[in-house]
């Protein structure tokens, strides 16, 4: 049904937008933007206030905060064009750039819900970006503005038109930068704020470049924008813009091309423009410094996600995810390189009803405090590893038998101690068998193994909490 809502808006959202543009510079123009805009700002304003969830509720709120500012801007400039006087700067200036930190905010907020902790190389992403816009506003935006020759205030005012743009697109890179799903909300809310983007620099290319006042021509372009912010809103997956990404991060190529393009802005900038004087070379350094240093420390942040990511695989391949004892392919390429020593191979006893009698979750916890305990009671030179169920063995380095039978004694000891979970006291015993090996072969070592698991069956044979050395 939302959907179905969605469609019907944006059509006839497009249809006001061309008997807008087919009656331009008309007061029929004004009165169908104004008809149509106000009750789109009101659905987003319905929207951010149905939101169930505070993190979803209050971007939007911002979001709606900016709409009606701006409309208001509106708003206050028509009248003051129809009643013969419009200031060069006035209260719709006023209310038109507060709108761009509420809508910047809003962007920066779904950004961090959907970064979902790994916030930074998003920021990082969308600073690069942004400084480069900075350069590319300073100088063909906000130079031929101060050129003009006007008051400190009518000079300073259109110049902060470029530099809410760029925090606005701060706002909107890091958004689509973010991980997390790019469905329909998402590209709907992209395509927005872009249009709001072009609309601006259009307004400022021909007011101060071209020197043609017809920007009244752009106001369905911003009808539009209205209509797609109104759309990401009611869409049915419109939570996705503050859903939490996925948790591997991934440099996809095309930021690669961003941040190229990016450090190209400012050699680009200054083979083509001439004339920027001491202050316009010393803005465009420091911002061209900025870029690079987001760059360096994007890509050393990626390479060191990279490493980390590589050091947990291996960890993850050689140690078992519940106990994180060593695992079975561990052990195996421990025992091929071993010297003379002993084994000791363990089985619990009374884990099996533990799992049938108190479920999985309480079978988990026995394992976990099963194997910190073998962890304790070894020497550092001793290697633990979980063979797999509740299978424990440990190749004991340089030992000989006696030391074998007096660590299985700890063990079994140990292994003795309830185990607290959920308020209950859970009991297993260990069942021992103990073998040496000489260093000879792998074969001899495996043969050892196999011998000590024989010899603890032999101990289970005898009863809970017993060891035997292997013949």
């Amino acid at each position: 049904m939302k959907n179905k809502v969605v469609w019907a808006l944006l059509g006839a959202t497009v249809l006001a937008a061309a008997a807008m543009w087919w009656r331009s510079g008309t007061p029929t123009s004004d009165i169908i933007y104004f008809a149509w805009a106000a009750p789109l700002v009101v659905a987003v304003c319905i929207t951010a206030a149905r939101r169930p969830a505070k993190r979803d509720r209050v971007p939007w709120c911002l979001i709606a905060l900016a709409l009606v500012l701006w409309l208001s801007g509106d708003a206050v400039q028509t009248l003051q064009y129809y009643s013969g006087y419009v200031p060069p700067v006035g209260l719709s200036d006023v209310l038109w750039l507060s709108g761009y930190p509420a809508m910047a905010a809003a962007l920066l907020m779904m950004a961090r819900y959907r970064a979902a902790g790994r916030v930074r190389g998003v920021v990082l992403d969308g600073l690069t970006l942004t400084f480069a816009a900075a350069i590319a506003a300073y100088v063909y935006f906000c130079l031929p503005i101060i050129a003009e020759g006007f008051t400190t205030l009518e000079s300073v005012t259109p110049a902060l038109y470029p530099l809410g743009d760029v925090i606005l697109l701060a706002g909107v890179l890091m958004l689509f930068l973010s991980p997390g799903r790019r469905g329909g909300p998402t590209y709907l809310m992209l395509v927005s704020t872009t249009l709001y983007l072009l609309t601006d620099s259009a307004n400022n290319v021909l007011l101060y470049v071209v020197h043609s006042d017809i920007s009244w021509d752009l106001d369905a372009a911003v009808l539009l924008g209205n209509c797609l912010l109104a759309c990401a809103g009611l869409h049915h997956r419109g939570g996705e813009l503050t859903e939490p990404g996925r948790a591997v991060e991934v440099l996809h190529p095309a930021r690669v091309v961003f941040l190229g393009a990016a450090l190209a802005t400012a050699p680009t900038v200054a083979l083509t423009h001439t004339g920027l004087g001491p202050g316009g070379r010393t803005i465009l350094m420091t911002a061209t410094l900025a870029c690079i240093a987001c760059v360096l420390i994007r890509f050393l942040q990626a390479v060191r996600g990279l490493e980390r990511t590589q050091a947990q695989l291996a960890y993850q391949a050689r140690h078992d995810p519940l106990t994180g004892l060593a695992n079975r392919a561990a052990f195996t390429e421990h025992l091929e390189q071993d010297t003379a020593g002993v084994l000791l191979y363990l089985d619990l006893d009374g884990f099996k009803g533990i799992n049938d009698r108190d479920g999985h979750e309480a079978g988990d916890a026995v394992l976990q405090a099963v194997g910190q305990r073998l962890g304790a009671a070894v020497r550092s030179s001793d290697l633990v590893a979980r063979l797999g169920g509740d299978e424990f063995v440990i190749a004991c380095t340089g030992a000989d038998i006696a030391y074998g039978e007096h660590l299985a004694q700890r063990i079994v000891a140990e292994v003795a101690r309830p185990v607290e979970f959920g308020g209950r006291h859970l009991t297993v015993g260990v069942s021992i068998g103990i073998a040496a090996h000489a260093h000879t072969s792998p074969d001899s070592r495996r043969t050892a193994l196999l011998a000590a698991d024989e010899a603890m069956y032999a101990a289970k044979n005898r009863g809970k909490g017993n060891w035997v050395v292997a013949a």
